[in-house]
Parts: C-alpha cells; sequence; structure tokens
C-alpha cells in the first residue's frame, strides 16, 4: 500500500513522527504538540482524517501500520517516533494483536532501521494484571488479561529485547486511566464502577499530564530500555467517579467485597525522577479547574 505524503510546511525540517492522531491520546497530544509549534509528522489511515492535520500545520501521512511499507515510509527523515496508534476496546481479538502487538513491533524494526534516535511506545498500566499488595513498579513482572493488554505487553517485551540486542532506543509509557479535556472515556468508567464496592479505587491520568509525560520522556537522556508508569497522586474511588458523573451509588454497593485493593494502582517515582510533576494531581482538582 504506497502512502501519500501532505505537506504544510515544507521548509520545516519534521523531527517526530506521532502514530494514533485521530485517537482519544493522539489527537489531545499532537494539538499539543502543534499549540507549541513543534513540527511534527503524523499518521493517518485514510483521506476522510487528513484534514484536521493538513490545517493544523502537521506534516501528514496517509498509511495504515498494518502494512509493511506504511512503517518503513512514515520513519523516513524523523528523529523520534511517538506510537500512540492502539487499537483499543470494542474490536476483534485479531485485530488488537495486529495493531498493538505486530504493528508496533514492525514500526520499532522500521524506525531501527532508519536510525531514528528515539521510539516512545506509549502502553498501559493494564499489562501488570491483578495487584500485588502495593503499587506495582515498572520492574514486576506483568500479567496482562485481555487482548489488548496482552498484545501491549508483547509488544513491549520484544521492543525491549531489540534495544538489548539491537540498540533500538526505546521508551515506553504505561500510562494509567486517560481522562479529561473533553474525553467520554470517564463517563465511560461508570459500566465497571456501578458495580464496584464504593472504596475500590482507579488511577486516573489527565490528558495534559500525558501529554506532559511523554515530552519528559522523549526528552530525556540515558533512559532508553526503561519503562515508566504515568499516573496522577491519588486513585480515585469508586464513589467520587459516581459523583464526578452526577451519581450516587446503589445504597447496596457498601456490602460489596473488595477483593483486591491494589489492582491498578501503580507506583510513579520513576517518571518524578524526570520532574514530571502532575498538572491535575486529582480528579477533583481537574474538576474544579474545569478541566474534565
Amino acid at each position: 500500500m504506497l502512502i501519500a505524503w501532505l505537506m504544510i510546511r515544507r521548509e520545516t525540517f519534521v523531527r517526530t513522527l506521532i502514530t494514533g492522531p485521530t485517537g482519544r491520546v493522539g489527537s489531545r497530544y499532537v494539538r499539543r504538540q502543534l499549540d507549541l509549534h513543534r513540527p511534527v509528522r503524523v499518521l493517518v489511515r485514510s483521506e476522510p482524517q487528513v484534514a484536521p492535520w493538513w490545517n493544523g500545520g502537521a506534516e501528514v501521512a496517509i498509511g495504515d501500520l498494518r502494512e509493511p511499507e506504511t512503517s518503513q515510509r512514515a520513519v523516513e527523515g524523523v528523529d523520534a517516533v511517538v506510537h500512540i496508534a492502539a487499537a483499543f476496546r470494542g474490536v476483534p481479538d485479531d485485530e488488537a494483536y495486529a495493531v498493538n502487538r505486530d504493528a508496533s513491533i514492525a514500526l520499532a524494526r522500521a524506525a531501527l532501521d532508519a536510525g531514528v534516535g528515539r521510539f516512545v511506545f506509549v502502553s498501559t498500566s493494564l499489562v501488570y494484571g491483578p495487584g500485588r499488595g502495593r503499587p506495582s513498579v515498572e520492574g514486576d513482572e506483568p500479567y496482562p488479561q485481555g487482548a489488548y493488554p496482552v498484545g501491549k505487553a508483547a509488544a513491549e517485551a520484544e521492543l525491549l529485547r531489540l534495544h538489548r540486542e539491537h540498540g533500538l532506543p526505546v521508551r515506553i509509557a504505561r500510562l494509567a486511566f486517560v481522562y479529561g479535556d473533553g474525553d467520554p472515556h470517564l463517563a465511560e468508567s461508570l459500566a465497571w464502577a456501578r458495580r464496584w464496592a464504593p472504596h475500590q479505587r482507579l488511577h486516573l491520568v489527565h490528558h495534559a499530564d500525558v501529554a506532559q509525560a511523554l515530552d519528559r520522556i522523549l526528552a530525556a537522556e540515558g533512559v532508553d530500555g526503561q519503562v515508566f508508569n504515568v499516573a496522577d497522586d491519588a486513585p480515585v474511588t469508586a464513589l467520587e467517579l459516581l459523583r464526578a458523573n452526577q451519581e450516587e451509588p446503589d445504597p447496596e454497593a457498601a456490602a460489596r467485597p473488595l477483593d483486591d485493593p491494589w489492582a491498578g494502582i501503580v507506583n510513579t517515582c520513576r517518571i518524578r525522577a524526570l520532574g514530571f510533576r502532575p498538572l491535575y494531581p486529582t480528579l477533583l482538582a481537574a474538576q474544579a479547574a474545569g478541566a474534565l
């Protein structure tokens, strides 16, 4: 499959390829890069997805990451890759594996062959699986459950192997539950929160802090081969999630057992060492700022 190239600012040297610019995380991240006048190339799958980025000042590539030639062409002439594209909920398992695992590995190999200087892989804290009686740390063995985290964990493992054996300059960001900036993800959390004990917790991270984290991970020196948990300062309870969405818990919810109080909770000391401090340290802070 051939890639069509559309360029707005031909005089600007494009340094960073960002995949997934039409998704919830990618679209907000790219907008922030363009607001800062940073030269980016975005990869979209079809012509109808081009206009927002063409008009926004990005260089646009059209192609499907599942096609081998797409990865090879997409990384030409860039210094860095921030790989956000993913297949999430509502897709067949084989598609989730094809995008989250196979396409990610192909893109990383193409970046390695092209001599790209830095490769940030956006993953998920869901790779940890059940809790361990404490917040999960980056050195914990992943125990993913479900096609999405299983595919992400498999991609992580191969990218880290490429780093060890071939020098792939990979850095991995494991994101907590992302919300804010008009993203409906927070409201969608009620599908689980309504069934939880009121004191069961979910670790969040605001889109603005995802952008901050990815920028810090991308810019940091000497962190190739490292994994970073990305989350805010205070996991939110199911009760708080419900009330953030103007709901109250079921009267019988308080009697529900809390089998695993540490599931999904992560330690963020490593990324804080890069200077990361959440702009929205809690859900309540984002509410108060009108940033939901």
